[in-house]
């Protein structure tokens, strides 16, 4: 993905945000500094570690055999079953993996700093767990989403690389005011992304989908959503649902081909002839898609989460 970081930007040092990009505006708590970090990692009580442990138990029971053989090998070399772990000896595991640590954030944290992050391997980690009351859906991602759904991908090389690539490549987004092109990239890989392992074996390795039981068995199994073959320049097209089960899914043949994709793209001729707006519904199914699986769209037709439709 070098050819989305031109021209060259020293990451060393937080990169000054120019004046005429424009971001999501966030208040930054007055406790941390540019950099969003926590000064620490919250200490959670026996009952937080407790909401994780149930969280995980009830993830294990749905994720073998709907997950990404690489992520639950990342499961296995992290050991995340006994509460919430400590960001000191995650990231001394992770990082003698793949140079990876993670850092704790008090919240969604503007997109330049997250960009900066990732690109120098740090993942930022929301510094809180969801509670009891809010146990199957939490609106802004937690530290059971951030470290287990995200993680445990990041003990695979090239999976690693290609975040740090994505952060890299945020900046040159930012300078084309494209950010939610870009971000429909992240949130159909990163987030929501599937994975082609076999012929007809279609697997999770999105954070999105690994983080919550309905969407780790209707995002492989159900007949309602759309499976696509991931092309690049499509995804960056099409719009994305925040708030539901998602009606289509792009599908990579693995993760050295969706390096390949992003490296080889010449983003700065991309970014000039994307309008400002998405160019595709998120349900679309257009004749350039290598189609895996045309969806019904049963439970979307039918009204969705508000409607309470059964996932199918």
């Amino acid at each position: 993905m070098a050819s989305l970081a031109h021209p060259p930007q020293d990451f060393s040092i937080l990169p000054e945000l120019p004046a005429d990009v424009f971001t999501a505006p966030l208040k930054r708590p007055a406790h941390v500094g540019e950099d969003w970090l926590e000064p620490a990692q919250t200490v959670y009580t026996s009952e937080e570690d407790q909401i994780w442990k149930d969280l995980f138990a009830r993830q294990m029971e749905v994720l073998p055999g709907r997950a990404a053989s690489a992520f639950m090998a990342g499961l296995e070399k992290l050991d995340l079953s006994g509460g919430v772990p400590e960001f000191g000896r995650l990231s001394e595991n992770l990082g003698a993996m793949t140079g990876w640590s993670v850092v704790p954030v008090p919240m969604l944290i503007p997109d330049h700093v997250f960009f900066w992050h990732l690109a120098n391997r740090r993942f930022p980690a929301g510094n809180f767990i969801r509670t009891r009351e809010t146990f199957d859906y939490i609106q802004e991602p937690d530290v059971f989403h951030d470290v287990f759904g995200h993680v445990p991908m990041l003990t695979d090389p090239v999976f690693a690389d290609y975040m740090q690539e994505y952060g890299k490549a945020g900046w040159k987004a930012m300078r084309y005011n494209h950010l939610k092109a870009l971000g429909a990239l992240y949130w159909y890989t990163v987030e929501f992304g599937l994975i082609e392992e076999a012929p007809d074996v279609v697997r999770a390795y999105g954070a999105g989908i690994l983080s919550g039981p309905t969407e780790a068995v209707f995002s492989v199994e159900a007949q309602s959503p759309n499976r696509i073959m991931l092309n690049v320049d499509r995804v960056m097209r099409t719009d994305y649902a925040i708030d539901d089960l998602q009606p289509t899914y792009f599908v990579i043949e693995s993760f050295e081909d969706l390096y390949r994709q992003t490296v080889e793209r010449d983003f700065d001729r991309l970014y000039r002839s994307l309008p400002a707006s998405f160019t595709y519904a998120n349900s679309a199914v257009i004749d350039v898609d290598n189609v895996l699986h045309c969806g019904t769209q049963e439970y979307w037709l039918r009204g969705g989460r508000g409607s309470g439709a059964l996932p199918v």
